[in-house]
Parts: structure tokens; C-alpha cells; sequence
């Protein structure tokens, strides 16, 4: 994706579309690699020929494709001419637009394109079951957390507009951005703030590194836990720009409640592995 953005100059960058996540990459690679009819091989170890095998397959399942477009509008300058007269300037602009969109094959369709028997499929099916979602998140990132009690709280506010008394709590004197205010507010209700499970934050990157600096971050690919908290990156630039609260994570799709989402609070929804999903901090409740 950096090879893209640093191909062309633009001046608007607009991201869509999300990838595989490394459970199914992973799963693809465990059957085509342990089953193989001419060399199979066990998966429990890494060496260089496993390597180049698993980027193979995680390549043959995602794909990245860039546009550029060039779109000229028309924008109205005022300025005073010194004597008190309001001047307005018409100024044609020209801006180039990079689109980026990711996409990926399914593990079906993998299996396909691999030429998988009944035998490979039914592995492939087993271990992508719902109830080895807990191990696939221990295996990925050695932890897995999940939490009910955020949630619950967190769906209570739903409704609510204008983000008090979120801010007032975190100790503004008037409404500011309050997407972590938000998430703080809810874990201080549960008392995670002084347990030292969440931290009490108000902008999202310090979030982000308070859950890094413990090792308990992982990427916008992770399948998260009721309670995880998500952060976003609107502009694909590598900062993030908004955060909250995952109410659950079903059939590839990840639930979450949101703080000053259009200044209210409301639940959304996103695919797992959306693009502008830069990762999540994982609490140890």
C-alpha cells in the first residue's frame, strides 16, 4: 500500500475495500502446506521455504489496485481591498485524487483456485469454526481478552448527543473532540481506570501507545473480543483519527459503540480487516 501512495503525487488519498485476515490466510496455508499429495509438510515450525509459501498464498488471496483522477472546482476567496470593501476572487483549483482499494479472494474461493479436495475443504471448515476463534486470537497474539461489562455500559449511552457528560468528566471546561472521552468514561465506570486496565485518554494516539507500550496491541486484521477497544484511521496516513468500544465480532463483521460518531453515540459496524481499521488495544480484564 506505501508503494502505491509513493508511486503517483496526489492531493486527496480515498481508501476502500479491507483484506484477509490472518486467521483464513493462515488456515489456507495450515491444509495446502500439511496436506500437500507431493510434499506435505507439518506447520508447527517456520523456516525460509515456509516463509516464501505463506507470502505466496497471502498474495495469491489479497489484492491492492490504485487509480488516480484529476478533478478542478472552483473556490470563492474574500479578502478586504483596504477600504473596507469585502472582494471576493474566484480561484480554479485542480486537485489529483489517488484511490486505493483493497481486496480479497475467500477462503472458498482459495480453496478452489488450489484445486482442494472434500478431505482439504473439511479441515479448511474445522479449523475456521467459531469456537476455535479464542485459540486463533491466542496463537495470533498470544492473548485473548474479552469483556461484557464496557459493552453494557457503553450501549446505555447509545443516543446520547453532544458528548456530556463525557468531556466535563475527563475534565474540559467545553465540548471538544470526545471519541476517547468516551471510551475512558465507560471504563472509570467499570473501574478499569484505577484497576490499570484501560487507560483514562482523550486523544487517540496515546491510547494506542499506552496498549503497545504493554503488548497488548494488535493490527486492523484482528478478529476482537467484546470490550476490545478499536481505533480508526479515516485518512490512511498512519494517524489515528478516532476510537471506541467493540460490542462483538460475528460472521466477519465487527459491532462496535462509538462516541461522537456525527457528535452522538451510536453502534456501527465494519468488516474485519476494513482499511480504516488501524488496529486494537486488548485490555487484560
Amino acid at each position: 500500500m506505501e508503494q502505491e501512495k509513493n508511486s503517483v503525487s496526489y492531493d486527496v488519498l480515498e481508501m476502500s475495500g479491507s483484506r484477509a485476515v490472518w486467521k483464513e490466510v493462515l488456515a489456507v496455508y495450515s491444509v495446502k502446506v500439511n496436506t500437500d499429495p507431493d510434499n506435505p509438510m507439518e506447520v508447527a515450525t517456520v523456516d525460509e521455504t515456509k516463509k516464501q509459501l505463506l507470502s505466496d498464498i497471502f498474495w495469491e488471496m489479497n489484492d491492492i489496485s490504485s487509480r488516480t483522477e484529476t478533478k478542478t472546482h472552483t473556490e470563492i476567496e474574500e479578502s478586504d481591498d483596504g477600504h473596507g470593501n469585502i472582494v471576493q476572487t474566484e480561484t480554479t483549483v485542480t486537485e489529483t485524487f489517488l484511490y486505493i482499494t483493497v481486496t480479497h479472494k475467500t477462503v472458498d474461493e482459495m480453496a478452489a483456485m488450489y484445486g482442494f479436495n472434500q478431505e482439504q475443504k473439511d479441515y479448511l471448515a474445522e479449523l475456521l469454526q467459531d469456537e476455535n476463534n479464542q485459540l486463533w486470537s491466542q496463537v495470533l497474539y498470544g492473548i485473548g481478552y474479552s469483556d461484557d461489562q464496557i459493552v453494557t455500559v457503553a450501549l446505555s449511552q447509545v443516543g446520547n448527543v453532544g458528548g456530556q457528560p463525557y468531556w466535563s468528566w475527563y475534565g474540559f471546561d467545553s465540548r471538544v473532540e470526545w471519541c476517547a472521552c468516551f471510551v475512558s468514561w465507560c471504563a472509570n465506570e467499570c473501574g478499569y481506570i484505577d484497576a490499570g486496565i484501560i487507560p483514562k485518554y482523550a486523544g487517540c494516539v496515546n491510547g494506542v501507545q499506552w496498549f503497545r507500550d504493554r503488548g497488548q496491541w494488535a493490527d486492523g486484521s484482528y478478529e476482537p473480543s467484546p470490550g476490545t477497544i478499536i481505533f480508526f484511521d479515516w485518512e490512511g496516513d498512519g494517524v489515528t483519527d478516532h476510537t471506541g468500544i467493540v460490542q462483538k465480532c460475528e460472521n466477519g463483521t465487527v459491532y462496535t459503540v462509538e462516541g461522537n460518531s456525527g457528535d452522538t453515540c451510536r453502534t456501527k459496524t465494519y468488516p474485519v480487516g476494513s482499511s480504516v481499521i488501524y488496529g486494537y488495544g486488548i485490555p487484560a480484564y
